[in-house]
């Protein structure tokens, strides 16, 4: 038995990257896992999103651990299609334990852009991102708060949630300003919820190997700084991380291992923001 025996965790951006690993390390530990994804692209992105297909991939993945999934096509910017899911989840599995808001994007562009463009990008990545967050938190908290388990939320910020960097494009702006918001989301909701045992906290990755970071052009992006990208460069001798090494400090926040571990900004960065 695993540490999350019995529990049901809900995954958001569920079909790829850190999303399935964390779906499937939960379900090592023993939770059943209710997951979204919106398996369709987002115009104002510019790398491709998971497909329907990857969705289905996960359920397979996460059944290989002896673990359920409830997976369903959702778009976090849409507040009614979240709710939807996450309450057809409960009704399947019986309860709510954990909420793992992971799903994100990062916009950005080599090229100069429009103005058009710019706010695109920056209304796609506050959407996702901030809204998305909320979305999942709102949609969420009635089944936790039902329960009286107590329970764990855990956004997906970023180091650039807790450093100013991003460059001038919409993008990176919507995405720093939207992995900012997620800590004081994060904070109010740690104090409103810890009354009733549930604990709120932020993980802050440095670069992971996904297709957020590994895509033509973010590379571009990152190399179009006079410094090469060499500001966003690891004190650690490693230039990215697994998602697995993001599921691992999911995985103990989630846990009674963590019971008393609220209102926290969980960096799993290799010293990134501990630099000068």
């Amino acid at each position: 038995m695993g540490d999350l025996e019995g529990r049901v965790a809900f995954i958001t951006g569920v079909a790829r990257g850190q999303g399935r690993s964390h779906a499937v390390r939960l379900a090592r530990e023993g939770a059943d896992i209710i997951g979204i994804d919106i398996c369709a692209d987002i115009p104002a992105n510019h790398y491709a999103m998971a497909g329907r297909d990857e969705l289905d991939e996960v359920i397979g993945l996460v059944e290989a651990e002896g673990a359920k999934m409830f997976g369903t096509v959702a778009d976090v910017r849409d507040f009614d299609q979240v709710k939807a899911a996450v309450d057809a989840g409960v009704d399947h599995f019986g309860r709510l334990d954990i909420v793992c808001a992971n799903a994100g994007i990062a916009p950005v562009a080599f090229r100069e852009l429009s103005i058009v463009e710019e706010l695109a990008q920056w209304k796609a990545a506050i959407g996702v991102n901030l809204d998305g967050a909320y979305h999942t938190a709102w949609a969420a908290i009635p089944h936790l708060l039902a329960g009286q388990r107590g329970g764990a939320i855990v956004f997906t910020s970023s180091t650039a949630g807790l450093r100013g960097f991003g460059g001038l494009q919409g993008g990176g702006l919507g995405y720093a300003a939207s992995k900012h918001g997620i800590v004081g989301l994060m904070r109010t909701l740690a104090n409103s919820l810890a009354p009733s045992n549930i604990r709120v906290n932020t993980v802050h990755p440095t670069a992971v190997r996904t297709m957020m970071a590994v895509n033509p052009a973010m590379t571009e992006f990152l190399e179009s700084f006079p410094e090469g990208g060499m500001h966003l460069q690891n004190p650690m001798p490693v230039e990215l991380l697994e998602p697995e090494d993001i599921s691992a400090a999911i995985a103990y926040l989630v846990s009674d291992d963590a019971r008393y571990v609220t209102g926290v900004t969980f960096p799993v960065d290799a010293g990134f923001c501990n630099k000068l």
